[in-house]
């Protein structure tokens, strides 16, 4: 969707077409930050999340409008419902995104998959009011690339034979799940267009991002085979999340990583207790000012292992948190859950190794041993070393 929230809000705001705008959370706090901006308040240097007094400095004129997540929830529901129209395989990834898989639609609506994009944005349009923007291609990664392409209100086609054109220009940092550090760290190593990925060595990327540059590699080159998973596939509780408010400040990688070991520990044991695994990861973090940022990815498959999450959630907070600013609260959360026996298609990179997979299972088998001796002595019974004598509250 195109500046989803602010979108919505201006449905009761039609005096304010043609005004910069802005959805703040306590807009009467100067420490509150923009949830959103349309994309006039974008053209003045707006972006997300930063404080209203910064977002008010770059443009004075901006008008802000309290959030209403209850709408955003009611018009996610109600465009989901149209994309059902089209195909069952319809996939959120966010309130304001979906993946729609139509290779079995074309022949019943007889037409071509961009057309059918076409067809789906009219649609959401006349009847909502909201715009959106549609990547079509061959596979996720490039699907969600071509919604941000060309905004507002486009379709973009990204195929086999035009990925290379379109998309290897780009700088690195545009790659889907590619961060500012990550990118940050690419451009150090010369690398600096999404071009510049695809034909990097391998063995480079995986020495600095560990298995997250073989992904990179994989994404840049169109290889991404994962699936649209079918609406309703996810289980009941979609998501399994733990938080902790810390009982002083914590900052620093070592206290950071001290504390996502912990929490990713109890969202992993969760998940086990309950069969399920988690195809993404989110983390949200929140400042002593009250700030909060929310981010996710998803995992390269699904996992219930405290280290797939925590490696994850550690990725997540250096490429979008001053690793040295002031943390209170930190709260993560496996998403887009599968139950751990259901069927799901894993594609087996080539650089994995046999070693790989036996440490997997390994490290499976430690964390299992570990819940039951939890279960039969209780939570306090075992513990990592560092948390020990600690004193965040965890």
């Amino acid at each position: 969707m195109n500046s989803f929230f602010c979108s919505v809000e201006l449905l009761e705001h039609p005096e304010l077409a043609g005004k910069p705008v802005a959805v703040a959370g306590c807009a009467d706090d100067r420490h509150g930050i923009i949830l959103a901006k349309n994309q006039l308040a974008k053209s003045f240097g707006v972006v997300t999340p930063e404080t209203i007094i910064s977002a008010k400095r770059k443009c004075p004129e901006l008008v802000l409008l309290q959030p209403h997540h209850k709408k955003y929830e009611h018009y996610c529901h109600v465009i989901n419902d149209i994309y059902l129209r089209y195909t069952d395989m319809v996939e959120p990834f966010s309130i304001d995104e979906s993946w729609l898989d139509v290779t079995g639609s074309l022949k019943l609506f007889k037409k071509t998959a961009k057309e059918l994009a076409d067809e789906i944005r009219e649609t959401v349009f006349k009847e909502t009011g909201l715009s959106l923007s549609a990547g079509v291609s061959f596979n996720k990664v490039f699907a969600k690339m071509g919604s941000d392409y060309k905004k507002p209100y486009a379709t973009t086609e990204i195929t086999r034979d035009n990925f290379r054109e379109l998309l290897w220009p780009l700088p690195a940092g545009d790659l889907f799940f590619v961060g500012k550090s990550s990118a940050s760290k690419l451009s150090q190593m010369g690398i600096h267009t999404i071009g510049d990925i695809a034909n990097a060595d391998i063995r480079l990327l995986e020495s600095v991002f560990g298995k997250h540059g073989a992904q990179m590699q994989a994404d840049a080159l169109g290889l991404d085979e994962s699936e649209v998973s079918r609406w309703g596939e996810y289980s009941e509780s979609k998501s399994v999340g733990h938080g902790v408010t810390f009982k002083r400040n914590i900052s620093g990688e070592d206290e950071i990583r001290t504390a996502v070991k912990a929490i990713s520990t109890r969202v992993a044991e969760r998940l086990r207790k309950y069969s399920y695994k988690c195809q993404g990861v989110k983390v949200e973090i929140k400042d002593p000012n009250f700030i909060t940022i929310s981010r996710q990815r998803q995992l390269i498959e699904p996992s219930d292992l405290a280290s797939d999450i925590a490696e994850c959630a550690m990725d997540l907070i250096k490429e979008n948190w001053i690793i040295n600013n002031p943390i209170r609260l930190i709260t993560i959360t496996g998403i887009n859950i599968l139950e751990a026996a259901a069927e799901y298609s894993t594609q087996i990179s080539i650089f994995d190794s046999k070693d790989k997979q036996e440490q997997t299972e390994k490290e499976r088998a430690l964390e299992q041993t570990l819940d039951k001796i939890k279960e039969k002595h209780g939570r306090d019974a075992i513990s990592t070393a560092s948390l020990i004598d600690n004193d965040l509250g965890i």
